[in-house]
């Protein structure tokens, strides 16, 4: 009933002139517009009585505006819906009362234009029934006015309110934007760059809207201006968030590198409605990070040449005591495992890195077990999952196969021109299985449990090192080795 602004409808008197015509045209003395609510109906106009409403238990207008005709009671106390109503009873005593509904364009039902009589009465002429039906659609008439211009209202301040908080949060958000550290910038969903914030003009000098639409791209440089383009193309046809790493023009005129970043803003029905982008100077973290490299790297081969001299001084030492010759050849000879380990998965430059991921454990192995074949799975064949290694975990198990790999040459499965190593690696949990088996060897002594400083040097490399357990058995076959190893122990990454 809100919609209808009822209490300004009486305020105003809008449908005083309706309720006096009323009562003069059917010759009552009372007269009333009436609205019928929930608990209440509401007098909006009326003549001859000084009620403003009554509890709807005691409205006629109820019944009336559920009709599509008037509505006539001739004598109160005759009818049974009325006759015990406390208006018949005590005052204002009606007996004749007819009403004609008031209803809404929609067909809802809102109340009646009614006239009243202390004494009862026959009933009203068709002239007077007319006349009641007319004045009914004139107040219904202007009660729709009354809504209409309530909802134009409501609608004006609506927008208003909308647009004041829309200017509000415009405002916020280039406050926002302008004090952030980073270039802020916005487009439309067809990716039409329309808002930069001042740290973009600031950083590139540009003048204000040079660089809406695409002229943002001429602001990277030219290598990478297509790069940019299709990595943004990307975004826009697929809707994944925008990231990319390259130079934009500062105002001094040198370049400088910047990670840009964009994420689509969509609507309820998931359609791309803007797109909210950053653009953040990296210029000096990527300086820092290109020097760390090449120091590293620097180091790294460094150290690669230390493991060489070491060599070198093993073999001199050798030479001058020639009794300590196998000795000093078993020492080079893990050393040099040790040099490979390293160079696997030390950091390269583009020139010197592997052709397998640094980072696989079957890429390791293939490494380290590369001088017992003249080419790969001619002897030794791997098998099963990968596992992610760093540099960690490199060097014992670079000591443990080369141990394994020795000894299989020396007594084992590679000391015979038919003998085979198969590497099983599977993954199981949080666990990682290797296992080793050798085949096509000398037969094994069942006895014979070789227990030297191989022995101690597998021990120390599987079980104190990589925190994993050792298990062996010595079938005629060829020896088979267990090793069970937490899989976190191989690399930083599995920690994380």
């Amino acid at each position: 009933m809100a919609l209808y602004d009822l209490a300004g409808a009486r305020d105003e008197g809008l449908l005083d002139d309706l309720v006096t015509f009323a009562a003069e045209l059917c010759a009552t003395p009372t007269a009333v517009v009436s609205v019928v609510e929930t608990e209440a109906q509401v007098f909006l106009s009326r003549t001859g009585t000084d009620l403003e409403g009554t509890p709807r238990s005691q409205s006629f207008c109820a019944h009336a505006m559920q009709g599509a005709r008037t509505m006539e009671v001739p004598d109160a106390t005759q009818d049974a819906r009325f006759a015990d109503n406390p208006l018949v009873t005590g005052t204002p005593h009606i007996r004749f009362y007819a009403g004609a509904p008031l209803t809404t364009r929609e067909g809802i039902p809102l109340g009646a234009i009614c006239v009243l009589d202390a004494a009862p009465r026959d009933g009203l002429t068709p002239f007077q029934t007319r006349g009641l039906e007319i004045l009914a659609t004139t107040a219904m008439a202007r009660l729709e006015t009354r809504r209409a211009a309530r909802e134009q209202r409501e609608q004006r301040k609506s927008a208003a309110r909308a647009r004041a908080a829309l200017a509000d949060s415009e405002m916020r958000f280039r406050t926002l934007a302008d004090t952030m550290p980073q270039m802020v910038w916005s487009t439309l969903p067809d990716g039409f760059h329309d808002y930069y914030n001042a740290r973009w003009y600031e950083f590139t000098g540009v003048p204000s809207g040079t660089t809406d639409g695409a002229g943002w791209n001429n602001m990277f440089h030219p290598e990478d201006q297509e790069r940019a383009w299709q990595v943004w193309r990307q975004s826009l046809s697929t809707g994944e968030p925008y990231q990319i790493e390259y130079r934009l023009r500062h105002f001094d005129g040198t370049y400088r590198w910047v990670l840009g970043r964009a994420l689509p803003i969509r609507d309820d029905a998931g359609q791309i409605t803007r797109w909210f982008g950053t653009c953040t100077d990296i210029h000096e973290q990527k300086l820092a990070l290109e020097e760390r490299e090449i120091i590293s790297q620097e180091l790294s081969h460094r150290i690669k040449n230390i493991f060489a001299v070491i060599g070198g001084l093993i073999q001199v030492a050798a030479r001058a005591h020639p009794s300590l010759a196998p000795l000093a050849s078993d020492l080079r000879q893990r050393i040099a495992a040790l040099g490979r380990a390293h160079d696997f998965v030390r950091p390269h430059s583009p020139r010197s890195r592997p052709s397998v991921h640094q980072d696989s454990l079957r890429g390791l192995l293939d490494e380290l077990l590369a001088p017992y074949q003249s080419r790969p799975g001619e002897r030794v064949t791997i098998t099963g999952a990968d596992v992610h290694v760093d540099d960690r975990a490199a060097t014992p198990l670079a000591l443990l196969f080369h141990e394994l790999a020795t000894n299989a040459s020396k007594y084992g499965a590679l000391s015979t021109p038919e003998g085979q190593v198969i590497i099983d690696i599977d993954t199981r949990g949080t666990q990682s299985h290797i296992r080793w088996q050798e085949r096509g060897g000398p037969r094994v002594d069942a006895e014979a449990k070789p227990e030297g400083f191989g022995s101690q040097l597998i021990e120390l490399s599987a079980v104190r090192q990589l925190g994993g357990t050792i298990s062996r058995n010595w079938p005629v076959e060829g020896l088979e080795l267990l090793l069970e190893v937490p899989t976190a122990s191989f690399s930083r990454a599995h920690r994380s």
